[in-house]
């Protein structure tokens, strides 16, 4: 690393925790993966947390000076003071000062974000935004939840208390299957990681699906991946699941592109990575569904160069470094003033 500033990120996960040294001029110097301890208790997390942020601190302190420490963070997350409230995929997280933790373990103030706020500010500096020439974007993160992250000309969108961007919780089906947030029919209910194995095991029981229950029986523990495979290979139930969650992007879509009319929708995340057998539901129903669209659909253009006055919904080029690198990017952008946004303490 040549000599200049660095920032530490961390991204903090329900099932890892990754932290990495970063430099404008270099990208990511070194990552640390961890396996997020939920079991042993918030307290045991932060720790880990703090331990892989002094160790990057003493390696990299040598050659350079820190600029800043980033902390990429489930939601919902109440801003600035860093709060947690009650984060459904972080059970027992209720109020949990996580910044008031991390300062006051290292000493050093701590820049906090959600997590998928983190992520679209990645891709839009350093991603899908930075490849098109845009700067303002939404990203949907889909993964044991669906996050949403909304970056305004540059400027990461926080709302009044932080928790904008909460578009997993769009509500897609009125009355439809409960969520971890408390409410039911949420876009988190159809299109996440944890939604994909519930509807799968329902299908299973409702219906003769000889393949899926195959799947069930040889492995308990089947992953959204394990289903995708089988829609993949032909699977007209496995398809039939994807579809539906296909569907239901399409639903969440309409009513963000209805609402914020931006040029670029960023899908990213472990489910994003079924995008064939996602994009001909979700594109049909985007297109019914948002008159928007419609008046602003680059058809067939939507993956080549960029064109001014039409939505694009491509995938994230980031894969799954956004939110490190977001988180990596917070000291950075709030130096320069680019995450700017409503905060109030």
């Amino acid at each position: 690393m040549s000599s200049g500033r660095f920032t530490i990120g961390v991204d903090l996960g329900g099932t890892n925790l990754r932290i990495a040294a970063y430099a404008e001029e270099s990208g990511l110097l070194e990552t640390i993966l961890l396996s997020t301890r939920l079991r042993d208790g918030r307290d045991a997390v932060a720790a880990d947390m703090c331990q892989g942020i002094r160790r990057l601190l003493d390696r990299y302190a040598r050659a350079g000076s820190c600029a800043g420490i980033g902390i990429g963070s489930p939601g919902p997350l109440e801003l600035p003071a860093g709060r947690l409230r009650e984060p459904p995929n972080l059970p027992g997280w209720d109020g949990f000062e996580l910044r008031a933790t991390i300062e006051g373990a290292l000493g050093m103030a701590v820049e906090i974000e959600n997590d998928a706020n983190a992520a679209a500010l990645g891709e839009c500096v350093l991603g899908t935004g930075k490849t098109r020439g845009i700067d303002s974007l939404c990203m949907l993160t889909l993964g044991t939840g669906v996050g949403g992250g909304i970056i305004l000309d540059g400027k990461i969108w926080h709302g009044m208390v932080g928790m904008a961007g909460e578009a997993g919780h769009v509500n897609i089906w009125t009355d439809g299957a409960p969520c971890g947030c408390g409410g039911r029919g949420c876009l988190e209910a159809y299109a996440s990681a944890t939604a994909i194995r519930r509807m799968t095991l329902e299908m299973i029981a409702r219906e003769n699906a000889p393949l899926l229950a195959a799947l069930g029986e040889s492995n308990p523990h089947f992953t959204s991946r394990d289903v995708a495979e089988l829609a993949e290979s032909g699977d007209p139930h496995a398809k039939r699941i994807f579809d539906d969650v296909g569907r239901a992007l399409g639903i969440g879509l309409a009513s963000l592109v209805n609402m914020l009319n931006l040029p670029l929708y960023v899908l990213g995340g472990g489910v994003a990575k079924a995008w064939t057998l996602l994009c001909r539901p979700l594109f049909e129903e985007l297109r019914r569904r948002s008159y928007v669209y419609r008046l602003t659909d680059p058809g067939e253009d939507r993956a080549a160069e960029t064109k001014p006055r039409k939505t694009y919904v491509v995938l994230a080029e980031l894969g799954s470094d956004a939110g490190l690198l977001g988180a990596c990017l917070l000291p950075f952008a709030n130096l320069s003033g680019e995450t700017g946004g409503d905060r109030a303490d």
